[in-house]
């Protein structure tokens, strides 16, 4: 069996200094729970130094609302203690909740914890709970660092039980590796307990207090890695058993029995993994291998570090997937709504069919039924017959209908459209200079490639009713003609062209719009204008009038401008 190392746990006698409170699971100043356990009379401290004096110097008369530097706001004292206390604060400049540790300037201590916090915020390893700031100022010594509220204390996590396998792994390889960067540095821990040590909502492990707890409590080694590395076994130990390697109680945990000497965990608790029980002992013992065991001990972070590398790696539990129930016929399905459930292995008897009508009530029931059924297939028969009677009426008179329609060919069609012939036509000039009046036959010779044109404007597309109201033509049908629309090709398409047909009573120009009559009107961007008439009206002069001319460019008739032309044009009766 395994005998303790002779660097155990040294014990500081802090007789006579009390916690604040009185509670096990109080706030701490990293901002979880904190167990009767710390700062107790008996103060565990891993390492072979001992403690300070804590000298004459008392604790700052301090209460809740002080503000140090203007920014750090006291809300809550969690721990008084050796001269120094802790508070929860607020740092009201960046708006966070922060950790303050305070002690007097003239504390005998006072200027190895600045020492120790300024090296630990150099340090800037985010696996530590970080320093943030390290001052002396109005005859005090403060050390502000993080507060963590969504992280949860070891202590608290191992009085539900002990550690899986995988998370018992995954905290004594970030904590090793993190304790191995630190001492690269330098610094040590010497006081890492299952308080120190925290694990996130992430899952990430961190640790708190590098270097200034053991500051705070005046605790010093001679062999710093032999100490936190034996404190790692120690945690380690503590979660695969829920057990404290030592024969005291400490942090909520129970001790071994005493005589017995430190045996490997596997033989504390059935179950546990037999590699990281292997791991803790080999932390733990640190005078060498024990005469069952063949590894040598590991008495560094960095060797420990190794060591668990060499390991097989504890891969995560599978997720439990709990199958669906069987599924089972409701009784609402079986028929059986409201009935009571039968007891399974119950034979259920059969219900017996009910007996025929065979009763003389049964029986002048039956007929009574039977006649009620000859009427109503009677009274049905007569209906349908009487449908197919009335049907058959109705088609002989559709018959006779539609052959008198017949007879009148015209009567309720729709008169088709016919073109209207043009006569003749000229310019309708209101207002300044015609156009082009000798090509107006050529929107109605039936040949496309020749046309009337009009000037080209500089503004537009809508005409300037005070330089040109519009342009136009007037056409002659030769006799009174009922008009229902025109189409009229255009030669440039674009934004836009508008055009309107008006009834005159002549082709002379004298005549105003203004008593005319207007048909029809229509705006568009194609090359072809398409005007209806709502309302056929019966007139010889129609005149064509165009108030909006597209965009165009230049050619070998006019310069560029806003103009238009008319190829073809058609009047329909």
């Amino acid at each position: 069996m395994a005998e303790r190392s002779t660097a155990a746990v040294d014990v500081a006698d802090n007789s006579g200094d009390e916690p604040l409170t009185a509670e096990a699971d109080q706030s701490t100043a990293d901002g979880v729970a904190q167990n009767r356990e710390r700062d107790t009379d008996i103060d565990e401290a891993q390492g072979s130094g001992g403690t300070e004096g804590s000298g004459k110097a008392s604790t700052p008369e301090l209460h809740s609302g002080h503000k140090l530097a203007r920014r750090y706001r006291l809300e809550e004292c969690v721990t008084r203690l050796d001269g120094f206390s802790s508070w929860r604060a607020v740092d009201e400049k960046l708006r966070r909740a922060v950790g303050v540790h305070i002690l007097p300037a003239d504390h005998a201590r006072a200027r190895s914890v600045l020492a120790a916090a300024r090296s630990a915020a150099l340090l800037g390893d985010p696996r530590f709970v970080q320093v943030l700031d390290a001052v002396e100022e109005n005859d005090l010594v403060y050390v502000v660092h993080e507060w963590l509220p969504d992280a949860t204390e070891m202590t608290t996590l191992l009085a539900s039980g002990p550690l899986e396998p995988y998370d018992a792994y995954q905290m004594v390889s970030q904590i090793s590796a993190a304790m191995a960067a630190a001492h690269r540095e330098g610094l040590a821990h010497l006081r890492l307990n299952p308080n120190a040590v925290l694990r996130t909502s992430s899952g990430q492990w961190r640790i708190r207090g590098l270097a200034v707890n053991a500051a705070l409590r005046g605790i010093s080694s001679e062999t710093p890695q032999r100490t936190d590395t034996e404190a790692i076994g120690a945690l380690l130990y503590a979660a695969l058993t829920q057990r404290w390697p030592y024969e005291s109680d400490a942090y909520g945990l129970s001790g071994l029995p005493k005589d017995v000497g430190l045996i490997a965990p596997d033989q504390v608790r059935a179950g546990v993994h037999r590699g990281l029980s292997e791991l803790s002992m080999r932390a733990l013992v640190n005078d060498g291998a024990t005469a069952s065991r063949h590894e040598s001990a590991c008495t560094t972070p960095e060797e420990l570090v190794k060591a668990i590398g060499e390991m097989p790696r504890i891969r995560p539990p599978e997720p439990t997937f709990t199958a669906p129930p069987e599924y089972q016929r409701t009784t609402y399905q079986q028929g059986t709504y409201g009935r009571p459930a039968p007891h399974p292995g119950a034979t259920q008897p059969v219900p017996a069919p009910p007996a025929p009508l065979q009763s003389r009530t049964g029986k002048a029931l039956k007929w009574a039924v039977s006649a009620l059924l000859i009427a109503a297939l009677g009274l049905g028969s007569w209906q349908l017959a009487e449908v197919l009677m009335d049907n058959g009426s109705k088609n002989d008179d559709t018959n006779k209908t539609q052959t008198t329609d017949g007879n009148d060919k015209n009567s309720g069609k729709t008169k088709p459209a016919k073109p209207l012939k043009i006569q003749s036509a000229q310019e309708y000039v209101a207002k300044g200079d015609a156009q082009h009046p000798g090509d107006v036959g050529k929107t109605y010779d039936s040949d496309s490639s020749t046309y009337w044109r009009t000037a080209s404007y500089k503004d537009g597309p809508d005409m300037n009713p005070v330089f040109k109201p519009g342009v136009g033509i007037v056409y002659d049908l030769g006799s009174e003609q009922e008009v229902s629309g025109a189409s009229i090709g255009l030669l440039f398409g674009g934004d836009h062209t508008t055009v309107t047909l008006y009834a005159t009573d002549s082709m002379s120009s004298s005549v105003p719009l203004t008593q005319m009559k207007k048909l029809g009107s229509v705006k568009t961007t194609a090359t072809t204008a398409k005007v209806k008439v709502a309302k056929p009206v019966k007139s010889r002069y129609v005149l064509v009038w165009f108030t909006a001319l597209p965009y165009a460019q230049g050619d070998t008739y006019s310069n560029a401008g806003y103009k238009q032309a008319v190829t073809d044009l058609k009047f329909t009766g």
